[in-house]
């Protein structure tokens, strides 16, 4: 049974070969935000004969057709990921490079808010928190 990505891509028309395939699984099974080098190890790891020039173009294909989504997270490296079924925002911890994926309804009801307030209907946003963890003591 094709996982998610591999049936958008399927309902997007491409062609579907057995690297693209496996790309398209891990990404599916990817719990983070790999970049290219990341896809490249694990995809390998299941076919030996793909090629990280393969995940390139891979990559930039289902990039172009609306279904993997490219994140700078300022660590230098394009890190995807599926392009989500629902609107969700990043916490980056800028120590460990850990991305946290978080939905607070106060903060988007601020976006909008500030939106109209300028006179605009907010469509689409994006919002990264660059952070550093506590370090347990009480802030004031």
């Amino acid at each position: 049974m094709p996982d998610r990505l591999e049936r958008l891509c399927i309902e997007k028309g491409m062609r579907m070969t057995d690297q693209r395939r496996v790309i398209a699984r891990v990404l599916s099974t990817s719990e983070d935000h790999p970049d290219v080098e990341e896809l490249y190890a694990r995809a390998s790891d299941i076919d030996d004969k793909i090629s990280i020039a393969t995940v390139y173009r891979t990559v930039r294909l289902f990039e172009e057709a609306g279904i993997l989504e490219r994140h700078d997270f300022g660590d230098g490296r394009a890190r995807y990921e599926e392009v989500p079924e629902t609107h969700h925002d990043h916490l980056i911890d800028v120590q460990s490079g850990q991305v946290i994926e978080f939905r607070d309804e106060e903060i988007e009801r601020l976006q909008e808010a500030v939106a109209r307030k300028l006179g605009f209907k907010l469509v689409d946003h994006r919002l990264e928190l660059y952070a550093v963890p506590l370090s347990g003591k009480s802030e004031s």
